[in-house]
């Protein structure tokens, strides 16, 4: 069964990319192909390519080009819309949805179409990366970074999923730091609260490696639904 799956997050800067490779990595590792696109990434080198959206392409089966992993590639690093606006162009739900399509169809066992920042990141004055997954109509995997605050943060968002009616398939608990204080009764909350697995707790390595991450999330759990 061929499984899609949009990857967001509580906040930018919560590991959404590391975490995307992890989930790669560990369904490879249970013999599926994988694809990844980066729908929109803001913040690219001189050639135009944005670290993140490389990084899938590292960590993923299918031979897809860089355009087709990452169609919209905006120069500054500053929300999409704004760097949108800057470079007079113009972001659309409508056009994205087709573009992840595309890659849907590759055949890929398991397909990550990873968000920009957080749930409801504009993309233009009346559509939101949120608008996009309630197109494609996809289920939700949630990187929470175990930092202070992310209580309400995780909370909030999986509210928000479920509001636009899409399901949160799972969620990763990412140590981007030092351990939070009081973490593990943190995590105990956050697995009384959500509604929905924890794929995996993937705590600091340094250096950060997917392989390593992938020992700690348990990709059986997104399977046989």
């Amino acid at each position: 069964m061929k499984q899609t799956f949009f990857v967001t997050g509580t906040d930018t800067e919560v590991g959404k990319t590391a975490i995307s490779c992890a989930l790669l990595k560990s369904a490879m590792e249970l013999g599926l192909s994988t694809a990844a696109i980066k729908p929109v990434a803001a913040g690219c080198d001189a050639d135009g390519h944005n670290e993140d959206a490389l990084l899938l392409m590292d960590h993923m089966s299918a031979p897809l080009s860089y355009e087709r992993v990452n169609p919209v590639a905006l120069d500054a690093a500053i929300a999409p819309h704004i760097a949108a606006a800057e470079e007079g162009r113009h972001l659309q739900v409508s056009r994205l949805a087709g573009l992840c399509r595309g890659v849907m169809l590759e055949g890929a066992d398991v397909t990550l179409i990873e968000g920009a920042g957080g749930w409801r990141v504009p993309l233009n004055a009346w559509e939101t990366l949120a608008d996009l997954v309630r197109e494609l109509n996809v289920e939700v995997i949630l990187v929470v970074a175990l930092r202070l605050g992310c209580l309400n943060h995780a909370l909030l968002t999986a509210e928000a999923i479920r509001r636009d009616g899409l399901r949160l398939a799972g969620w990763v608990g990412n140590q981007p730091g030092n351990e939070m204080t009081r973490q593990v009764e943190n995590i105990d909350t956050l697995e009384a609260s959500l509604g929905a697995p924890c794929l995996g707790l993937v705590p600091r390595l340094d250096p950060f490696s997917a392989e390593g991450a992938a020992q700690h999330i348990d990709f059986k759990k997104l399977l046989g639904k």
